[in-house]
């Protein structure tokens, strides 16, 4: 009786643990942003919620969100924290291969696709064009996104329709290859996504792209000047700043 009462004890010590893992790993990641300074955050915090969240996974009921939270927090290291390709590379790495392994597990999860889509995406930014074709990001991209669309097109404004048209908007057409890209499209699926729930920044900024490539360079402007007025969130300062600078970047090159 007391053996038994010891191992309920210790148990339920263990999920308690774990229960609090998750909690502290979503305060820290909320809190991601502390002490930034334009593009470059600080790790306090957004290691904590590695550490929390890589603890809280051992949950049953916490695994899958939990791990969809180490997703966010991979690309966020990855693209603000880490300051070497080196470093970079290994942490969407780890988004990589952990979104491959949610998909395998959860194939009905559309944040699991989501999140490992914009890690992949990282990551074929960070390994280069060679390492990308050899993985066949491309059509990975444009496969996940089609099935997010299919699932859920509204998930995290249009997810599915913005990834979808990123990536027939950055990959390049090469004749029976890669034959499927195309611009025409990018920006019906761009403005897809601008259309669904809020617009982003980053849907506001790619779809700018594509209008402008498309010739309409007027209203790619006007999208981009005026997101370069708006205040950076509360919730996502870093990642606004991203996209504002990209949009100022642009417009120097249009105007």
């Amino acid at each position: 009786m007391k053996k038994t009462l010891l191992l309920l004890f210790i148990s339920i010590s263990f999920l308690f643990g774990i229960e609090q893992s998750f909690q502290d790993g979503v305060s820290a990641y909320n809190s991601r942003a502390e002490n930034s300074s334009g593009l470059t955050a600080q790790p306090n915090q957004i290691n904590k919620a590695v550490k929390a969240f890589n603890e809280a996974k051992k949950n049953p009921n916490h695994e899958i969100e939990a791990s969809i939270y180490l997703l966010r927090c991979y690309y966020y290291k990855g693209k603000f924290v880490s300051q070497t390709d080196d470093e970079k590379k290994d942490i969407f790495n780890l988004g990589k291969v952990l979104g491959e392994n949610l998909i395998e597990k959860y194939p009905e999860s559309v944040a699991a696709r989501y999140w490992y889509l914009v890690n992949l995406g990282s990551w074929s930014e960070v390994y280069g064009l060679f390492a990308a074709a050899k993985e066949g990001v491309a059509d990975l991209m444009k496969e996940h996104s089609e099935k997010i669309i299919e699932m859920d097109p509204n998930y995290s404004d249009g997810g599915g329709y913005f990834m979808l048209g990123a990536v027939h908007l950055k990959s390049p057409y090469i004749p029976f290859v890669l034959s499927w890209p195309s611009n025409d499209k990018a920006v019906e699926n761009l403005t897809d996504a601008y259309e669904t729930g809020k617009p982003t920044p980053a849907q506001t900024v790619y779809l700018a792209r594509a209008l402008y490539k498309d010739g309409q360079k007027d209203k790619a402007i006007k999208l981009l000047s005026n997101l370069i007025m708006q205040p950076l969130s509360d919730d996502e300062p870093v990642e606004d700043y991203e996209q504002q600078a990209e949009a100022k970047g642009f417009l120097a090159d249009w105007k």
